[in-house]
């Protein structure tokens, strides 16, 4: 009886620190869509908050890769490390992972597919998609994510 008392605490405590974590690290945004039309550019605003998707090519951010973070374009909340971004010839950029609790994930029936959404953890804003297509020797990910829902800033290393 004793055992189980002392695991329990245990996972019981471990779950609440887990929990507070979590908290700190994603303090949700919420704003109403006039306050999103007023920070955001209308392509921003169409692809972050109505769920729109960038044209394919080779403009934006797709051949970038300098070293730096890329910030949510609505927020600010860091989403991915230039280490883990890599060139899929998708059209859009693409990454093989994120920052840990920077991005959630949401089933997307939409187009008559399934698919994984990916969305800013603390603004809810779109980002893409996550396939299952990536780099083997890493995660085996692939962040697909429109340039207009990020900004890069570079690292001055």
């Amino acid at each position: 009886m004793k055992k189980i008392f002392i695991l329990t605490f245990f996972l019981t405590s471990n779950f609440s620190l887990i929990a507070q974590e979590n908290t700190k690290m994603n303090k949700k945004l919420n704003k109403t869509d006039t306050e999103w039309k007023e920070i955001l550019s209308p392509q921003q605003y169409h692809i972050l908050r109505e769920k729109g998707t960038d044209r394919p090519g080779d403009f934006g951010y797709t051949n970038t890769f300098d070293k730096g973070t890329y910030f949510c374009a609505a927020c600010n909340a860091q989403l991915f490390d230039s280490d883990t971004k890599y060139e899929s010839h998708c059209g859009w950029p693409s990454f093989d992972d994120a920052i840990k609790g920077a991005i959630h994930f949401n089933s997307d029936i939409t187009l008559g597919m399934v698919r994984t959404e990916i969305t800013c953890a603390t603004c809810e804003g779109h980002l893409g998609h996550i396939f299952d297509d990536g780099p083997k020797e890493t995660t085996g990910k692939r962040y697909c994510v429109n340039t207009t829902s990020i900004k890069f800033v570079k690292s001055n290393n």
